[in-house]
């Protein structure tokens, strides 16, 4: 819900930060909030926009530490439970995809998403992404940018899930340092709980593994879709001596 307003209590729970941290970043004027009467409250829509750029802005260590928390709180980490093979078909990726601008290329991946079928809202995606991209790129140095809209409406999509695109050329899209960007990601998301989850993820994925560097070298949609799916699980073996299990009985 794009107008939601998050109290102090709310927000410490969404961002997996103390809230004695969200008073010193309220202090330093680093965070998006409003005085309402004695209490401090803060614009969801505003938020997730903050949350997601410095998602995207932190070191492995500062990601790592992120995703540990977000893990604790919505998903379990065991490999039977790994996040892609639940969120991603084959058939959500292309091998090629077409376009030499930004905007051309965020058009085709929109229709990319379209093609699942598990979008409701083609333009209120569209403009979403765009949107986003206006205020800051969702490109990493790494070569995949991270297509999102900027809030999460139940009415958006089906359920949520990631699409795949693979350039076929390099693409400025706005990459810190003019890094190109060859592999676009959409990550359409239902809720706010799992939005910046699935942002660290995806984003852990890129990073620390060599999966771009191998999906460069294959053919086929199905050979990318293999290969990511190696590629959690070898950060799921990497870490999974820091992953906590939930408590399924207290589900």
């Amino acid at each position: 819900m794009p107008h939601r307003i998050l109290t102090i209590q709310e927000l410490s729970e969404y961002l997996h930060l103390k809230v004695g941290d969200i008073r010193l970043l309220v202090k330093r004027q680093e965070i998006p909030f409003r005085q309402q009467g004695p209490d401090l409250v803060f614009p969801c829509q505003e938020i997730d926009r903050w949350a997601s750029q410095r998602l995207l802005g932190m070191a492995d260590k500062e990601m790592n530490a992120f995703h540990l928390k977000s893990t604790a709180k919505v998903h379990d980490l065991g490999e039977r439970q790994a996040l892609l093979p639940s969120m991603m078909q084959e058939n959500y990726i292309t091998a090629a995809l077409e376009g030499k601008t930004k905007a051309k290329v965020i058009r085709n991946m929109v229709d990319l998403a379209c093609s699942t079928q598990m979008v409701w809202d083609e333009e209120g995606l569209l403009t979403g992404v765009e949107e986003r991209e206006e205020l800051f790129s969702t490109a990493m140095p790494c070569g995949a940018a991270l297509l999102h809209p900027p809030h999460h409406e139940p009415y958006m999509f089906e359920d949520s899930f990631i699409a795949l695109g693979r350039s076929s050329q390099p693409v400025l899209f706005g990459a810190p340092g003019g890094a190109y960007t060859r592999f676009f990601f959409m990550i359409c998301s239902q809720e706010d709980r799992i939005h910046l989850h699935m942002l660290a993820r995806i984003s852990m994925i890129c990073r620390q593994t060599e999966v771009l560097d191998h999906m460069l070298d294959v053919e086929s949609a199905g050979e990318m879709y293999d290969l990511l799916l190696a590629a959690e699980q070898e950060l799921i073996h990497t870490h999974s001596s820091n992953y906590p299990k939930r408590d399924m009985n207290a589900m």
